[in-house]
């Protein structure tokens, strides 16, 4: 053998011995980064985007429907999770996530909407003045009806919540009906139908919250779900729904993929006192990908990655920049995008042990009763 040759065969010996020797092969292994999201609440293209800029990462992406049903899940091990903004307060609390690096999310400081410094996340001053220290918004929304007005008529332009909550309570009702498969979001609509607080503790206030629900399932048999509410408002098998204000832009799409726009007129209608809230990015204690979970943070805050993002989900997005690419009937319709004067109507949901307590106890009762 060639005495060069030779030499070269050692020396590439010596540098796989040794574990130094980079092979052009595309072997780099990847470094897994977990996405724990909501259903049907990133583009596919989003995803893909990211893998395409950061191939380092093997991204898996996993779902859940409600707040409720992440929080037992939280001990699997996630990089990034996207609780509600009441969840995360609580998640604080509990220590179950971690400090963020501002310095890693430089879009995130250009172009996160500066209202969200100013928001109260919860009773809890010390919590709710620590809540962006720990999370980012990713989506925000209000809470309220979507209704076939060619079956249901409300007056134009009402807020009352005891007029528009009627559509889904009144026993008298002669069309089909949704309901939210979320504690809060059905509790406090029946607390909101009669007027007290989405947060309230008064007993004799969630009694009546009960006796409402429980009513409403015996004479009604509301069809209870998440994702699923979407595609029977648009099939026409629901003429009225509780739904978050997102929903019912991915609604409207799929009434016109269906062929129903000529027989479907869905409406959404915001009742005073009603819920609003957000959507956060933010990082568990148990994270094993941190500088993964930076990555996918800041990368959702691109203005092209984020309006896109938006465009697909529907939801209200706190990018600035993204906003202003949006079309001006979605950027300025007040349901989506509610100004002060509407903002100050809404509450936020609270959380405590105490609450969450009295509240899961009540709607155990009401997914039990017959």
């Amino acid at each position: 053998m060639h005495k060069n040759v030779r030499k070269v065969i050692s020396s590439l010996a010596a540098l796989v011995m040794a574990g130094t020797l980079i092979l052009p092969c595309g072997c780099a292994k990847k470094t897994q980064l977990i996405i724990y999201n909501w259903g049907e609440y990133i583009a596919d293209e989003t995803i893909e985007k990211f893998k395409t800029k950061y191939p380092q990462y093997d991204l898996v992406y996993r779902t859940f429907e409600t707040n409720e049903t992440m929080y037992p899940n939280l001990s699997n091990g996630y990089d990034v999770i996207i609780p509600s903004d009441y969840m995360v307060c609580r998640l604080i609390e509990e220590d179950w996530v971690q400090p963020l690096d501002w310095n890693k999310l430089p879009n995130v400081t250009k172009y996160m909407d500066p209202m969200f410094r100013n928001v109260t996340y919860t009773d809890n001053k010390e919590i709710s003045d620590q809540v962006l220290d720990y999370a980012v918004p990713y989506m925000y929304c209000t809470v309220g009806l979507v209704y076939d007005a060619n079956k249901i008529t409300l007056p134009e332009g009402t807020t009352d919540p005891a007029v528009i909550w009627d559509v889904l309570f009144n026993e008298n009702a002669n069309y089909s009906v949704g309901m939210l498969d979320s504690m809060r979001e059905s509790i406090g609509t029946a607390l909101n139908y009669k007027g007290y607080s989405i947060n309230s503790m008064s007993d004799d206030e969630l009694k009546e919250a009960l006796e409402i629900l429980v009513k409403q399932k015996s004479a009604l048999h509301p069809s209870y779900g998440v994702d699923n509410l979407k595609d029977k408002v648009a099939s026409g098998e629901l003429a009225a729904c509780m739904s978050w204000s997102g929903d019912h832009i991915i609604m409207l799409d799929r009434i016109e993929e269906l062929g129903n726009s000529n027989n479907i007129d869905l409406k959404f209608v915001l009742p005073r006192g009603s819920n609003w809230s957000v959507d956060m990015m933010c990082v568990p204690t148990n994270c094993k990908n941190y500088d993964g979970a930076m990555d996918f943070i800041n990368f959702m805050y691109d203005p092209e990655i984020a309006y896109e993002n938006c465009e697909y989900v529907g939801y209200s997005t706190p990018n600035t920049a993204a906003k202003d690419m949006l079309d001006p009937e979605v950027s300025g319709n007040i349901y989506y995008y509610p100004d002060e004067a509407v903002f100050s109507t809404l509450e936020f949901y609270y959380t405590s042990d105490k609450l969450e307590e009295r509240y899961t106890e009540l709607w155990n009762t009401v997914k039990a009763s017959a």
